[in-house]
């Protein structure tokens, strides 16, 4: 049998008003990225996760579980698994992620910051403080949670004196540029991704890759939030030859997310169709949102590379970082 929607979205929305995020993660798990960095602790201007790039490994985990139980017998024990999980967090269970793939993910983030360094851009983090913005929650229709969930966020901005926040995925940006303001009154956080800050910056490339390749548009970077020229002019200047797939700009196909936390095979389907795609035009891809990141290497056939965007532009614009 097929997995049970309302038991599953339950548990997730539970998560939100319980432990304020969708997959909670420990303090320890969700701030391990910044270790060493010497990141000052909150500022007007902070650079904010929205914890995406470190829940994914955990949605990885999660993805690869409810694979399993998806058609099952298995499936019907959700309604009790959801029951449990209001009084013991099963996160742990369902999404345990591999420490290399925590630090695959981190890595990304620290890339981010190496790069916005080398521009000369000046922020701080808000550590533990830096929550979730609830963009699961808001693309699956739990409304109500996450409307409580954002107020604890702006709140949360507002307490810290963060006038702006950098972000570091299109999914964090959508959620504080474009739906914050519609829900929350008086919601005024200037937000930018870093790629629009990068892209104002014009840091110069150290090193010419000499590369081709092809990029997948993020949906909600194409579609929403207008960055689409800025990570192709980055790429150009450091050395990155785009080859322009079938679909692409305001035209992408999707990933298949986030359909991977209720219907993981159709999931997988639509990212091959779209992996077909790609590799069609190149056997490098560059995607610019870790979701897309993650289910695009769940069915990446041999021979094709897929990283994200920082993974080449700390080469081009950090080569020592990046080999050290």
């Amino acid at each position: 049998m097929p997995l049970p929607i309302d038991s599953t979205l339950g548990m997730l929305g539970d998560n939100l008003r319980k432990r304020k995020s969708a997959l909670p993660l420990g303090r320890r798990t969700s701030t391990a990225w910044a270790r060493g960095l010497g990141l000052p602790r909150g500022g007007a201007t902070v650079l904010y996760t929205g914890q995406m790039w470190q829940m994914v490994p955990a949605i990885n985990a999660m993805s690869r579980q409810l694979g399993k139980y998806e058609n099952s017998r298995m499936a019907g024990m959700f309604g009790f698994a959801r029951s449990m999980n209001r009084v013991v967090n099963l996160t742990p269970l369902l999404a345990r992620s591999s420490p290399k793939d925590r630090r695959a993910y981190n890595e990304r983030l620290r890339n981010i910051v190496r790069l916005l360094r080398t521009a000369g851009v000046e922020f701080g983090y808000l550590y533990e403080k830096d929550l979730y913005t609830g963009a699961l929650a808001h693309d699956e229709g739990l409304d109500r949670g996450f409307a409580r969930h954002a107020a604890i966020v702006q709140r949360t901005l507002r307490e810290n004196g963060v006038k702006k926040v950098i972000t570091v995925d299109p999914h964090t940006t959508n959620m504080l540029r474009t739906i914050y303001p519609k829900v929350l009154p008086g919601f005024d956080v200037e937000v930018q991704s870093y790629l629009e800050v990068l892209s104002e910056r014009k840091p110069k490339a150290l090193q010419q890759l000499g590369q081709e390749a092809t990029m997948h548009d993020s949906c909600i970077y194409a579609r929403s939030e207008g960055v689409l020229e800025q990570p192709r002019q980055l790429l150009a200047a450091g050395g990155v030859t785009l080859v322009e797939p079938e679909m692409s700009g305001r035209l992408t196909f999707c990933c298949g997310g986030p359909l991977e936390t209720l219907f993981p095979g159709k999931s997988a389907e639509i990212a091959r169709r779209r992996m077909e795609q790609l590799a069609a035009c190149s056997s490098k891809v560059v995607t610019a949102c870790p979701l897309c990141l993650a289910n695009f290497n769940r069915v990446v056939p041999s021979g094709v590379e897929v990283q994200d965007i920082s993974d080449y532009l700390v080469r081009a614009y950090c080569p020592a970082a990046a080999t050290a």
